[in-house]
């Protein structure tokens, strides 16, 4: 069993747990919120200017500089708004406040004032209750969409309808059929288009021979030889020694980061890391620095700065694949530089590129050039390309095994079902033979097409060309509404995607492309993307359209 080493369990020592005396005076000092800076389980770079520290700046804490040149760092497309685009919609957001703070002063409900809670804390943030009241309510009925149907190429959408400008709905008894750019269906699995390669039986032998659930923690009674054949399987797709498997893909971050790491460590996390990752982070009471999203030279400097405090015995780097609000990928070849060049550890959440990126589905990793063994700790989830639940954890069988001891999600969480564990492995051996490699390059032939059919159409696009995930920027919360509305209309299923998780003024529409999207599906989307551009004018892009690609 591996050694949890002040704080991170260290792959490379015996199977002693050493803590020292040290360690526990500094993970107290961290505990008692005596690091300047440090707000809710953060602590903020100072090196926000780009600059080199001074003491790293000539030897960087003894260690040789990088030379960028050599890697491929580049951070994605992230095309930025004009001065007027930006100055509305900073003005559009303000007068939508004003115009709420003077609903509220009028017309204040019932459920706006708490009561009876003298000498306790607010149950809710001011400004969160004010946003969700009167920011995000005007645009509710475009989230939260009740669906009637499997989640694949298509889905049937049941309308409804409010009274009471959001406050409530009903259903009209309309069900709407629309090709669905919504849903996590990156290789086409959901909605039977698995069927031929054998997962909807084996889904159906599991569930018969195990039943539904196993009523237990994998710890206990809940694990089964099904178990243990996908977690070989998962380990021998992504070429590692061992994985363990779990039932949900969320707690697969939040209830493993804090059994691997603790307050004595110092994470590097991307500033566009998922909520799963910053609450596992939370948890672990481990001290955080945030570098700039996808910026390996960011990263560089706040790790050399880190290594030049001698505080630290280990710092990790926490990365995702592909980033599901941004789509972009990591640059995973820089990252991997930099982890060896300066002795840190890399965590990598493959949850949005594991099967939607490389040649043969083996994601960000792939993709990249990067070799499985270069990262600790390999993360991943079963819900956008295997058409299942769950999550996993890869790497070398020391860390699994630590994690299989100390980890709370094997100990206590409610083990995988097996008719969920049945479609993933049956998933997962699809990507090696022929079909499920085709799957592998639809998708990258639709992402490749969708992209730049919408380059064309001059909106702006965030991420990487052959990111499956395609956020097109409207910036303002009534745009995002009113394209929404419209989209549906026109039978295309989409999200959109604004504040808490975007910032204000960034409002989105997130397609995700499927390898089972067919050519005429796609273009019957990007006619209704044109036609609701030119109403509403979201032809922001000052980009040059991507040249026709010729044909080999």
């Amino acid at each position: 069993m591996a050694a949890k080493k002040n704080g991170f369990v260290d792959i490379g020592d015996g199977d002693s747990l050493k803590t020292t005396k040290k360690s526990y005076e500094q993970d107290e000092k961290l505990i008692n919120g005596k690091i300047k800076d440090r707000k809710n389980g953060y602590m903020k770079s100072t090196q926000s200017n780009g600059s080199t520290p001074k003491m790293t700046q000539v030897e960087g804490g003894g260690l040789p500089k990088i030379d960028w040149s050599k890697y491929d760092t580049f951070p994605g497309s992230f095309e930025k708004c004009s001065l007027l685009t930006a100055v509305l919609t900073h003005v559009g957001l303000y007068v939508l406040m004003f115009l709420g703070f003077v609903n509220q002063l009028i017309f204040k409900p019932k459920a706006a004032t708490e009561k009876n809670r003298e000498g306790y804390a607010p149950l809710y943030d001011p400004f969160e209750q004010f946003f969700s009241r009167y920011v995000y309510r005007r645009v509710r009925h475009c989230f939260n969409r009740p669906i009637c149907s499997a989640p694949g190429a298509e889905v049937v959408l049941k309308e409804w309808e409010s009274t009471d400008h959001n406050w409530t709905f009903k259903f009209t008894g309309v069900e709407r059929r629309c090709v669905n750019l919504g849903s996590y269906n990156y290789l086409g699995f959901a909605g039977g288009e698995g069927a031929e390669g054998g997962c909807a039986r084996a889904v159906a032998d599991a569930v018969r021979r195990y039943g539904m659930a196993q009523g237990s923690s994998r710890a206990e009674l809940g694990t089964t030889p099904l178990h243990l054949e996908l977690e070989r399987a998962v380990a021998d797709f992504l070429g590692v020694e061992d994985a363990i498997v779990f039932g949900m893909g969320f707690a697969t971050n939040t209830l493993s980061i804090p059994g691997l790491i603790g307050p004595g460590t110092l994470v590097l996390s991307d500033e566009n890391n998922h909520a799963s990752l910053i609450l596992g982070l939370r948890l672990s009471r481990a001290t955080v620095r945030v570098f700039r999203h996808n910026d390996v030279r960011h990263a560089e400097e706040l790790a050399r700065a880190a290594l030049a405090e001698r505080r630290w015995a280990n710092v990790l780097l926490v990365v995702e694949g592909v980033y599901s609000m941004e789509g972009s990928v990591a640059a995973l070849e820089g990252l991997v530089a930099l982890k060896q060049a300066l002795g840190l550890h890399l965590y990598v959440d493959e949850a949005h590129s594991v099967g939607a990126l490389g040649s043969t589905g083996r994601g960000a990793l792939q993709r990249c050039r990067v070799l499985a063994a270069h990262v600790d700790v390999l993360m991943g989830t079963f819900t956008k390309s295997f058409r299942a639940a769950g999550g996993y954890i890869a790497g070398p069988r020391r860390l699994v095994q630590w994690l299989r001891a100390h980890g709370h999600a094997h100990g206590y969480a409610h083990s995988m079902s097996c008719g969920v564990a049945a479609q993933v492995l049956a998933a997962v051996r699809a990507l090696d033979a022929a079909p499920g490699r085709a799957r592998v390059r639809a998708l990258a032939q639709n992402t490749a097409y969708f992209r730049r059919r919408l380059r064309e159409l001059g909106v702006v696009t965030f991420g990487h060309d052959d990111s499956p995930v395609v956020p097109m920027l409207v910036y303002t919360f009534s745009k995002m509404a009113a394209t929404v509305e419209r989209l549906t209309r026109a039978g295309v299923a989409t999200v959109g995607v604004g504040f808490p998780a975007t910032p204000l003024n960034m409002a989105r529409i997130r397609f995700c492309l499927s390898a089972s999207h067919t050519r005429e599906q796609l273009d019957r989307c990007l006619l209704a993307v044109e036609q609701v551009a030119d109403e509403l004018g979201l032809r922001y892009s000052r980009r040059r359209p991507l040249a026709e690609p010729r044909p080999s």
